[in-house]
């Protein structure tokens, strides 16, 4: 049987296609978080607190100044040991065993032995020191009363009263009374508080010897920074070097460490103090952990040097001030001096400062010169700064190639020979400038030979830059390289041949070069050097290429200077600079000269000389030279000149023209001309006005010739 439904209310809604109906989800609302328990809360402010900064200052205060009455006492107790027994001298002999110095240890040993007789003294002395004692007080008690019944009989006789003759013992009777009584009044407080006075007299000496562990103390005190240089600070640097040999020998010696050191003394903007090391280490050891030891020093790095003087195992140590070479360095007196001059053969040039403060001065008399070193690290400054102290000798003359160009325009003018680029024709020319010098150096060689007295004024050939003509590839028309380290090369051969017999004719040869290797800056060349100098470096192969190996096993590091930060700042291997006995080097803050008071300085210069005609290149045409106008160029703006000057320019001029030519070429040539050598003050001269009026005449004649 079917049952029919029967809808009681008609549906209005119109029935909806399936597909378009749009079903709406109703999405419910986000169950609130749940609370956060009690003890996470309380556990989360707990770690705030705990590791809140304030907190831990102030626990650290809490236990740095508790542990300072630990450590006082310990301190005070150490004192005390010392004092009473023979552990001080027992200290000091091992000690001097450890260090290996016998003598010093015998006399020690004496020294206990004398302080355990004068004990032992002591003590026998104790075993009858109770009865004597008893045997004083009784005498000193017998007297006392003595002396105050006479003193009462006296007061007695003095007022006719018997009672008075006890009035002084009775006196003395009462201010016992009384002190007994001040006594009883204070003896309770001073229990009480007694304590207190002593801890507080033991956190006072554990505060001063900073006794607590360093994480307890004040940030200043962590770092260490600026901490003054005491034996104590130097002996603990060393014993945490890294060297089990000379951590065991310093813990056997005790507090005895210091007896390794000398006096520590003020050098400059810092402190110096020879170390004698203890048998089984070497010099070597502390040297290769210079970072440590400065670290253990709470210093940087470059503020501490270590250089091995003559004494046997023994490194000497130079600690600067806190930041203290990061301070600049003044002016040079090249340029706070306007009436400075300069004395080639006796003088030195005011360079710097050394790391003691004090003026660092170098003699540039026949010495060769190289400076090397990072680019950009102050070469060319230092170097400048000596050509222009030099410059300030008006005998000294410059024959100049500036393989950058542009840091020695203000040699314009006082240059004889002045080559200014980078490129492979400013190469040919520096070099044909070298083989000119090499000419000069041979007809001064070969005018010895006839005068042997004779002084021949400065000549200094300065190649900066000069990696760029080592390294140049160009040949000549011969097929010789310009450039490279072998015996074909030109600019090679011509430096080798300045520093093999230069100095002997006052002919030099300075250099300036950067970054150095065995291809841009070849052996031969470098060990020709008498002055050799650097600036920051980047290893100690490059440091040793520059300095050589005597001055870098001696200590010197200019491959620990930084780059960037020590600009200026160099490392100086010379005989012709003042350098502490025992050492093969010394660290030198050259001042730094400005191009505008360089140009100053170059213009000084000038004013001293009577006109010098620069030669910005050598000329190599196939042209044919006219002697009489090239001696008129050469000669300048000077009212006269010596004939070996007028040489020297003509050979610079164009070293293939006149490079062989004696005094009899140039006589031959100004021969019946009116302009003649003539000797004045005793030597041989050439005028100025008279080469001008040769000039004319032959003009002169010339035209009328031609008319």
């Amino acid at each position: 049987m079917t049952e029919n439904v029967v809808h009681l209310h008609k549906n209005t809604d119109p029935i909806a296609d399936e597909a378009s109906v749009t079903t709406l989800t109703v999405v419910p609302d986000p169950a609130p978080p749940a609370p956060v328990p009690l003890w996470v809360r309380s556990g989360r402010a707990i770690k705030v607190f705990v590791t809140h900064e304030s907190t831990r200052t102030t626990a650290r205060a809490v236990a740095r100044h508790t542990l300072y009455v630990y450590g006082g006492a310990r301190i005070a107790a150490r004192r005390t040991w010392d004092g009473r027994t023979a552990a001080r001298y027992e200290r000091m002999l091992r000690a001097a065993e450890a260090a290996g110095n016998h003598e010093a240890a015998a006399e020690w040993e004496e020294r206990g032995q004398r302080f355990r007789e004068a004990r032992h003294r002591r003590r026998m002395d104790l075993l009858h020191s109770p009865l004597d004692a008893a045997k004083g007080a009784a005498v000193s008690a017998g007297m006392g009363v003595g002396g105050l019944v006479l003193l009462g009989i006296a007061m007695a006789i003095a007022t006719k009263d018997a009672t008075e003759v006890v009035t002084p013992l009775m006196a003395v009777i009462k201010f016992i009374n009384l002190m007994i009584t001040i006594v009883r009044v204070v003896w309770g407080p001073a229990i009480t508080i007694g304590p207190f006075l002593a801890l507080l007299a033991l956190w006072s000496v554990g505060a001063h010897q900073q006794a607590a562990p360093q994480w307890a103390l004040p940030a200043n005190v962590r770092s260490g920074e600026g901490e003054p240089i005491t034996p104590s600070i130097v002996v603990k640097a060393l014993r945490d070097l890294g060297v089990p040999a000379l951590r065991k020998a310093i813990t056997e010696m005790g507090d005895a460490g210091a007896s390794m050191l000398g006096p520590i003394t003020i050098a400059g903007c810092g402190v110096e103090v020879d170390v004698t090391l203890p048998s089984g280490v070497s010099t070597v050891e502390v040297q290769q952990r210079r970072r440590k030891l400065a670290e253990n020093l709470s210093r940087h790095e470059h503020e501490v040097f270590i250089t091995i003087p003559q004494a046997a195992r023994t490194v000497r140590l130079w600690v600067a001030d806190s930041g203290a070479l990061d301070e600049p360095i003044g002016p040079s007196p090249l340029v706070t001096d306007e009436t400075m001059t300069a004395n080639y053969k006796t003088g030195r040039a005011p360079w710097g400062q050394d790391l003691r403060g004090d003026a660092a001065a170098l003699s540039l008399y026949q010495r060769h010169l190289l400076i090397t070193g990072l680019s950009n690290q102050g070469k060319t400054a230092s170097l400048r700064s000596l050509a222009l102290w030099a410059a300030l000798d008006k005998t000294v003359e410059f024959r100049l190639a500036d393989l950058k160009g542009g840091d020695w325009v203000m040699f314009d003018g006082l240059a004889t020979v002045l080559i200014q680029g980078p490129t492979d024709d400013h190469v040919i020319q520096a070099t044909e400038m070298a083989e000119g010098v090499v000419d000069e150096m041979n007809r001064r060689i070969e005018a010895r030979q006839f005068e042997p007295g004779i002084e021949f004024p400065p000549l200094i050939c300065l190649v900066d830059e000069a990696q760029v003509a080592f390294m140049c590839p160009v040949k000549d028309e011969d097929g010789r390289p310009y450039g490279g380290s072998k015996a074909t090369s030109r600019y090679f051969m011509a430096v080798r041949k300045i520093h093999n017999q230069g100095r002997a004719v006052n002919v030099l040869m300075w250099q300036g070069t950067q970054d150095p290797t065995d291809q841009n800056l070849p052996k031969l060349v470098r060990e020709g050097a008498h002055t050799r100098a650097a600036l920051a470096l980047g290893t100690e192969s490059q440091a040793r290429m520059a300095l050589g190996d005597k001055a870098v096993d001696g200590g010197a590091a200019p491959n620990l200077l930084r780059p960037g930060l020590d600009q200026g700042t160099l490392v100086v291997a010379s005989s012709g600079i003042d350098i502490p006995k025992g050492q093969s080097s010394i660290t030198v803050r050259t001042h730094y000269i400005s191009d505008d008071d360089a140009q100053v300085i170059a213009d000084r210069a000038k004013a001293l000389r009577s006109g010098v005609v620069t030669l910005h290149a050598i000329e190599s045409d196939d042209e044919e030279r006219d002697p009489l106008a090239d001696i008129a160029q050469v000669i300048g703006d000077a009212a006269r000149m010596r004939t070996k000057d007028v040489l020297a320019r003509l050979a610079a001029l164009d070293a293939d023209t006149y490079g062989g030519w004696s005094f009899l070429n140039l006589t031959g040539v100004l021969d019946g001309t009116g302009a003649e050598p003539y000797k004045s003050d005793g030597k041989m001269t050439i005028a100025r006005d008279r080469i001008a009026r040769a000039l004319a005449d032959r003009d002169d004649t010339g035209s009328t010739s031609a008319s």
